[in-house]
C-alpha cells in the first residue's frame, strides 16, 4: 500500500516548485493489487476475512478522508466486511457516523469494522439483522432513528448469492427465495421505511454489480437480483426528486470479499476475466460511494456507477 501513500504525500506537495523533483507517477491500476492465480480456498458461507490469500484491502492504510460526509448519520447494510466494511471505513474517515448490520455468525467481524469507524472518531453501531424479513427491516430503521435521530445516507449493499454451475434444475425454491430477500426485500422494505427519516439533501444507494448488465449462467438467480436493483434505483429516482432525496447506484465488477470463497467453486483465477486482469479490493469500491453521498454529486440522481475494470457495458 505504500504507493497510495506515495501518491498522496507528492500531491500534498504539489504546486511548491519543480525544485521538489518530478512528481510520481499515479499507482498503474493493473499492478496496484494482487493478481491471480490465487491459492484454492473454500470457506463455508458467509465467509471471514481472516483465512483469505491475499487479504482483502479495505483501505485501512491507504484511504484519507476530507471531511466530506462530516456529521451525515448512515445506515450500511452488510457492513461487517467486504464493499460493506471499505464504506463503512471511508464514512467514518469522512465524518460520518455509521450503523451497520450483520448476521449473528458475523460479529467478530463486524467488532473489527466497528473498531476501524471508532479509530476514525465516529460512532460505531453494529446491528446482527437478516434483512430477508420485513419486521427485522423495519426494527432496524427504528434503532437508527433512535441512535441517530436521522439517516442521512442509506446503503443497501447485503447480499447473498451461490455458484449453481449445474443449470437452472440445481437452483432450488430456497435458495432462489434467499437470493431475492435478501438483495431486493431486503432493499425495498429498508428504502420504504426509512424515507420518513431521510432529510432533504440525503440520498440512497444501492449495490448493484456487473451481473446486472452480463449475468454469468452459474449465477442465475444472483443476476437477477441485481437487474431489478438497477431498474429499482432509477424508479426509486424519478418518484422521490420532488422530495430533495437523491437514489443512485454502484455497480462492482469481480471484488475479493469473504463472498466469493463461500459461494464460488473456484477461487484460484477470480477476476481474471476483468480487463485490468485482476479483481478489485473492496477499498476501490469505497470511493464511489462517497462520492453519491456528498454534496458534490448533488446533481446526479437514477445514475449507476459502473466499477468494472474495464468491462465494455451497453
Amino acid at each position: 500500500m505504500s504507493d497510495t501513500h506515495d501518491a498522496h504525500d507528492a500531491a500534498d506537495g504539489a504546486g511548491s516548485g519543480a525544485a521538489d523533483g518530478p512528481r510520481p507517477a499515479a499507482p498503474d491500476p493493473v499492478t496496484r493489487h494482487p493478481r491471480p492465480d490465487f491459492p484454492a480456498q473454500d470457506q463455508p458461507h458467509p465467509g471471514w476475512t481472516g483465512p483469505m490469500d491475499p487479504p482483502p484491502d479495505h483501505g485501512e492504510k491507504s484511504y484519507r478522508g476530507s471531511g466530506r460526509l462530516e456529521g451525515l448519520k448512515t445506515v450500511i447494510t452488510g457492513g461487517d466486511s467486504g464493499i460493506g466494511r471499505a464504506v463503512a471505513l471511508a464514512y467514518a474517515r469522512e465524518g460520518a457516523d455509521v450503523l451497520f448490520t450483520h448476521l449473528d455468525e458475523e460479529r467478530d467481524e463486524a467488532r473489527e469494522t466497528a473498531r476501524w469507524v471508532e479509530d476514525a472518531g465516529r460512532r460505531a453501531v453494529p446491528v446482527p439483522c437478516d434483512v430477508r424479513e420485513e419486521e427485522n427491516c423495519r426494527a432496524l430503521v427504528d434503532r437508527a432513528v433512535a441512535e441517530f435521530g436521522a439517516i442521512d445516507v442509506l446503503v443497501n449493499n447485503a447480499a447473498y448469492q451461490m455458484s449453481q454451475p449445474d443449470g437452472i434444475e440445481s437452483i432450488t425454491t430456497e435458495q432462489f427465495d434467499r437470493v431475492l430477500r435478501t438483495n431486493l426485500y431486503g432493499m425495498f422494505w429498508l428504502s420504504k421505511k426509512a424515507l420518513a427519516h431521510v432529510p432533504k439533501g440525503g440520498s440512497i444507494i444501492n449495490s448493484a454489480s456487473v451481473q446486472a448488465y452480463k449475468p454469468s449462467p452459474h449465477l442465475l438467480d444472483y443476476a437477477t437480483t441485481k437487474g431489478g436493483i438497477v431498474t429499482f434505483t432509477q424508479g426509486l429516482a424519478q418518484m422521490l426528486i420532488g422530495r430533495g432525496i437523491r437514489v443512485n447506484a454502484v455497480a462492482p465488477g469481480p471484488v475479493w470479499t469473504p463472498l466469493i470463497p463461500a459461494t464460488l467453486p473456484d477461487t484460484v483465477e477470480f477476476g481474471k476475466q476483468s480487463p485490468l486482469g485482476r479483481p478489485a479490493q473492496p477499498a476501490e469500491m469505497a470511493p464511489a460511494y462517497v462520492f453519491l453521498a456528498s454534496p458534490e454529486a448533488s446533481f446526479i440522481t437514477g445514475e449507476i456507477v459502473n466499477a468494472t475494470g474495464g468491462t465494455p457495458l451497453p
